[in-house]
Order: C-alpha cells, then structure tokens, then sequence
C-alpha cells in the first residue's frame, strides 16, 4: 500500500512538471491579429515568469514594455524601458513576422526570441515573450492603454499563468520622474516625458 501511494505521488509529480514545460505551439495566438493595431503606448499591468529568480522580491526583473511601433516592412519594434543599480535606461527591440499571423521571431546577444500575441481587444493585450538560449525562459505580460485592469482580461492572464506555472513579478512601469531618457526611439514613439521612478 505505500509503494502504490509512493508510486501515485512520484506520477502526479511528474505530471505537474510536464504540465510546467509546455512547447511554443501550446501558447495560442490572436485570431485576426493585426498589427497596426497595437501601435502606441501601453502600460505594464503583470507580468509573469517560468523561472523564479527572474521574479525574486529583493532582485526583482525591472523591465516594461513602453510602446509599440509597427514597421512599413512588417517588424515590430518594442521600446523596453528598464532600471538596475540607480541607473534607467531605454531599449529597442525588433522581430520579424514569422508564417504564423501574430508571431514574430528575433535574436539577442547569445541567443533568440519568440514573441506572441496571445489575446487582445486592442486595449488590453497579452503577450507571451519567449527567450533562448541554453535555457528557455517564457515572460507573460498583461498590457493595457490605460492603468486599469479589464477583469475579464485579468482572468485570461490569470489563467495562464496558472496553467504555465508562472511566477508573477513586480511590475514596473514609467510614468512618474524625468530622469530617464531611452538610448534610441522607434518612429512613432516620442521619448519626451518617459520616465523611471525607484
């Protein structure tokens, strides 16, 4: 009788952890998704992530996502804002749209990225971020125009992070110093006002 309770916990173990591992094609995608729709600012609402020292409460990943500008050719360029060690700084990131509508693919010193937009009514967004390199790290993110929470897209990112398993982190947003000024800007996005705060 314990074997069989030692061999039913060592199995629903093993479960919960294949549940934790899914593939990228597990993660939907927006049906219809279009682009040009997304383009402006956004705010972070949560954010969520597969390895929790990405989340840590003293260490936490001080990243947001500021705006969004969509290229004549198709890539998408993200304005990331971040902060560490009294220091704020800007960054772009560009990807390229892949075979599938609303995935979109780039590289990163050491190794490569996958982003998805998994859901939105184009206010509120959810977007699924997914580093490789010699690990795989997934970011969930909720977004919306506004700094309120639509309940019903707060659940669908609950879900998510429920059924990846995600640890959710602190959020960080830029909306109240004027100390920070990005290192580059998409067309489109004004850096004027952007801003860090501790």
């Amino acid at each position: 009788m314990a074997l069989d309770r030692a061999a039913l916990l060592l199995l629903v173990l093993g479960l919960g952890l294949a549940g934790a591992q899914k593939t990228l094609e597990e993660v939907p995608l927006q049906p219809g998704f279009e682009a040009r729709r997304v383009e402006g600012r956004w705010f972070t609402l949560r954010l969520a992530a597969s390895h929790g020292d990405l989340v840590s409460p003293t260490d936490p990943l001080r990243l947001a996502l500021h705006s969004i500008h969509v290229e004549d050719n198709g890539d998408v360029a993200f304005l990331l804002l971040w902060r560490g060690a009294g220091v704020c700084g800007g960054e772009n990131v560009t990807v390229h749209p892949t075979e599938l509508q609303g995935q979109y693919r780039g590289s990163f010193e050491g190794g490569r990225l996958r982003v998805r937009f998994v859901g939105t009514d184009y206010s509120s967004l959810i977007l699924h971020v997914r580093f490789e390199d010699e690990d795989v790290t997934s970011l969930w993110v909720l977004l919306a125009r506004g700094k309120l929470e639509d309940p019903q897209w707060l659940g669908k990112y609950l879900g998510f992070v429920g059924k990846f398993h995600l640890q959710e982190a602190p959020v960080f947003n830029v909306d109240g110093e004027r100390r920070l000024q990005p290192s580059s800007a998409p067309a489109g996005a004004s850096p004027a006002g952007l801003t860090g705060h501790q």
